[in-house]
């Protein structure tokens, strides 16, 4: 049987190479494997675009979303790409748990990466990732490092973050830093505002209690009055990383694309899964918000498209995925009845059990492929 495992990191526990090794261990020695795993803009987006691309590694100096001093790497391709991601200076990752506060934190460190980017003699284009971020700044953050100015209505200068943006009134852009053209690769498809928006939807899951929702909320839509850019941030994606994905198009003039398409054209996943028997995929939680673009669901998309059948894994698989019918078999993690803690630390073990577990699965029917894995 020829099997592709086509994975996301699974966050907290294992990076998306990691992840594919654990799976690849569980599957019979007879299995032909093809291991390519996958980002959809969060973290890995930067590895798996300069795999498939080829180019080298860049440090910068930049800040985290609470501005302390960190570094931070992009990549800059043969063909003169720059590729980053957020998650790298405005992560939320970056900030230990007792630090992580939503209302101060911004894109500022984003942008400073942007312009070193910008400054490098070679670099034609830039392509950033959004996801995994600490952010929800409407990219505010971002503008303001690369020149522009937020003020309040007497002019006086502001903090480029929620917290410090109450009173803005004025957005003055005109020594904003040109930069190269800008694509941004989203990794899901939420607007800015409203009950599918980015302060609703990822805000509870940075640590915004339902006071601060609603003063991120107000923020945005501020925000939005002032710029004028309601159909921006209406369009699907501008809410990606707290709103970053509506700044980038407002202030950059970006274009945003599905992070999964980028990555699955580098990757030339179509021909790849075209060419298996059996598609393996999954990330650390298969969700409702996973349905919204995130790259697992692309792959089973893709796979099913080509006909093809897929098994979905995950530490944890929400009964809305499991009943997408995206997937002939599911297995998570947490059915292994173990405490949280356990489920991060050895994920990679338990992965692998999962899958050996799954070579017992019932016949799979319809196209002529094997019953099971042959052990």
């Amino acid at each position: 049987m020829r099997v592709l495992i086509a994975n996301d990191k699974f966050k907290g526990s294992l990076s998306a190479n990691d992840a594919a090794a654990a799976i690849a261990a569980g599957l019979p020695s007879t299995c032909q494997i093809d291991t390519c795993p996958i980002a959809d803009g969060g973290e890995g987006f930067t590895a798996t675009m300069l795999a498939a691309l080829g180019g080298r590694w860049i440090e910068c100096d930049t800040v985290d979303a609470l501005f302390r001093p960190i570094k931070s790497r992009y990549a800059i391709t043969d063909s003169g790409l720059a590729v980053m991601e957020m998650a790298s200076a405005s992560g939320f990752e970056l900030i230990p748990e007792a630090d992580r506060d939503i209302l101060n934190s911004s894109t500022y460190g984003t942008g400073l990466m942007l312009r070193h980017a910008a400054g490098q003699k070679d670099v034609q284009r830039i392509l950033i990732g959004l996801g995994g971020s600490a952010t929800n700044d409407g990219g505010v953050g971002m503008a303001d490092a690369l020149g522009a100015l937020l003020l309040d209505s007497q002019e006086e200068p502001l903090s480029p973050f929620p917290a410090g943006l109450s009173k803005l009134a004025i957005i003055d852009a005109d020594q904003l830093l040109s930069l190269p053209p800008v694509d941004v690769a989203c990794d899901v498809d939420n607007p800015v505002l409203g009950p599918n928006g980015a302060t609703a939807i990822f805000a509870p899951q940075k640590g915004a209690s339902p006071a601060d929702q609603k003063i991120l909320e107000d923020f945005l839509t501020r925000l939005i009055a002032l710029t004028g850019a309601q159909h921006l941030a209406e369009t699907p994606g501008a809410g990606a990383a707290g709103g970053l994905g509506f700044g980038m198009m407002h202030f950059l003039k970006a274009q945003l694309h599905p992070g999964f398409d980028l990555v699955s054209e580098a990757l030339q996943l179509s021909d790849r899964i075209a060419a298996a028997d059996l598609i393996i995929t999954g990330e650390g939680s298969l969700d409702s918000q996973s349905l919204s673009g995130k790259g697992p669901i692309g792959v089973a998309r893709l796979a099913q498209d080509l006909g093809k059948p897929v098994i979905g894994l995950a530490g944890h698989i929400s009964q809305e995925v499991r009943a997408s019918q995206l997937f002939e078999h599911c297995g998570a993690l947490n059915d292994f009845d173990l405490p949280l803690e356990t489920l991060m630390s050895d994920a990679a073990n338990l992965l692998t059990r999962k899958v050996r577990e799954l070579s017992d699965m019932p016949p799979l029917k319809e196209r002529g492929r094997p019953a099971r894995f042959e052990t």
